[in-house]
């Protein structure tokens, strides 16, 4: 697994952090190619970025999920540092599936026109009326595109901070659109454009102003059992 630190603009260690995964034939070093750090780095956030790419044999036997957890993620989470999660296209849906596994570590999601699954699982949640009344059964560990809409249907309450972010135009609308029909009220963002970057970067930019500007408290430290 390939990481890629940038580290806050403004030194604090208890900045913020946002794990962020590339698209399908995607690497980290396209979101600096795309200003994601100049854009950090602009507003003096505390916040560090981390881009990480699992490697392409590991996708396959779901290995990544717990190398992600193990490097990434659990440090952070030790550390006390508020703990964002997202990603791009097939990275979003690879943040989706890390958080339906590891349910307590994230306390934000960013998800830029993300990824969902097969249409025909999209489908089944339209045809039952929505994702609040979807039926989605035991799905069991294999089944990747079940398991994250069954993840979003039972968000905790509260549920982590969310947004979805996505072009008007882009070709996974539809299905982004029936989430967040089940979100609530501003947490979906949507821009004229496509599937692409410069609709991308907006996305951010309005991402870092709504949240990461303001960000949550850092989680309370757990008590012994």
């Amino acid at each position: 697994m390939r990481t890629l630190r940038i580290a806050a603009p403004r030194p604090d260690l208890q900045a913020a952090c946002i794990v962020l995964l590339p698209g399908a034939w995607q690497e980290p070093e396209d979101f600096l190619r795309a200003g994601f750090d100049r854009a950090i780095a602009l507003r003096a956030l505390a916040l560090e970025l981390v881009l990480v790419a699992p490697e392409q044999r590991h996708l396959g036997d779901r290995d990544w999920l717990v190398a992600l957890q193990r490097s990434v993620l659990q440090p952070a989470r030790a550390a006390g540092r508020v703990l964002w999660l997202g990603g791009i296209s097939l990275g979003g849906f690879m943040a989706l599936r890390c958080a339906a596994r590891y349910p307590d570590l994230a306390d934000g999601l960013c998800l830029l026109a993300p990824y969902l699954g097969n249409r025909l699982v999209a489908a089944e949640v339209a045809a039952q009326g929505g994702l609040r009344s979807w039926e989605a059964g035991d799905p069991g560990e294999e089944d990747d595109e079940r398991l994250v809409w069954r993840y979003l249907q039972g968000l905790g309450t509260p549920p982590p901070a969310l947004f979805l972010g996505l072009g008007s135009e882009d070709r996974f609308a539809a299905v982004h659109r029936l989430l967040a029909e089940a979100l609530p009220a501003g947490n979906t963002l949507i821009l004229p454009g496509g599937h692409d970057w410069p609709v991308w970067r907006q996305l951010w930019d309005n991402f870092l102003d709504r949240y990461a500007a303001a960000p949550m408290q850092p989680p309370a430290p757990s008590r012994p059992a």
